[in-house]
């Protein structure tokens, strides 16, 4: 018997388009966001929420976590996300970013900037990032995350939930008026600057790589398990930024 095709009517599109507002919201707020927090981030009743995540572990898009406290991307995002090209850096920025990585005893990791949208595109494998995860999804607690949120006209609209901002650790900054003291900071001095604030005893620097417009297009990230901001490689690192803005602009 053939299929009849019935197209897509009724209340279908809007039920895709909810669908998928769910799925983005899950992939903004992180790992272990909870449907209420879901449903408050959308505007979606608690019970269309917790429908459409159940539909979406279903077809395996998310994962309820282990503790059964939370969501997280499931199987089918990341085999979509696997067929997604990654990030392209010229040859020439990562013997940049090498070169530097030969100078300095500490990680150094070239993140790309789009935006509020950030991705570690040049991890440093010898000194790798604890969880580019949480670098790329946890803003107000990165050093990288500050350069990015100082270029805002307001950081708020760029961060999930900016009324109740995540505390990865003790030193995270949670309220706004301390998210505001770090981009403060930012502006004031052209670099960013972070201990213990997205992991515990991590220190972390960011230089801003902007485009020929003033564009922030990248940072690169030194990073060092001392318990201190690295401001000794300050130098050598804007020279490696420097030489990357023509090249990723």
């Amino acid at each position: 018997m053939t299929a009849v095709d019935r197209g897509v009517t009724g209340r279908q599109p809007q039920a895709v388009r909810s669908a998928l507002a769910v799925l983005e919201e899950v992939a903004r707020a992180g790992a272990g966001v909870t449907a209420k927090e879901v449903a408050e981030g959308l505007g979606l009743p608690p019970a269309t929420t917790y429908r459409l995540l159940n539909l979406l572990v279903g077809e395996e898009y998310l994962v309820r976590l282990p503790d059964l406290h939370g969501f997280a991307l499931g199987a089918k995002v990341a085999g979509l996300a696997g067929v997604i090209a990654p990030a392209r850096v010229p040859t020439a920025a990562r013997r940049a970013v090498a070169d530097l990585r030969g100078r300095v005893r500490a990680g150094v990791h070239l993140v790309l900037v789009a935006g509020p949208t950030v991705r570690c595109a040049d991890v440093d494998p010898d000194l790798p990032l604890a969880s580019p995860a949480l670098v790329e999804g946890h803003l107000h607690a990165s050093a990288v995350g500050h350069l990015v949120l100082a270029e805002a006209d307001d950081w708020r609209e760029a961060v999930h939930h900016p009324g109740r901002l995540e505390a990865l650790t003790d030193a995270t900054p949670t309220r706004p008026a301390d998210v505001e003291a770090c981009l403060a900071q930012v502006r004031a001095h052209g670099f960013a600057g972070q201990v213990g604030q997205l992991h515990a005893g991590v220190g972390c620097l960011a230089v801003p790589v902007r485009g020929a417009g003033g564009l922030l297009v990248a940072a690169v990230a030194v990073t060092s398990t001392r318990g201190v901001v690295p401001v000794e490689y300050l130098d050598a690192t804007r020279e490696c930024a420097a030489v990357l803005a023509p090249l990723l602009d």
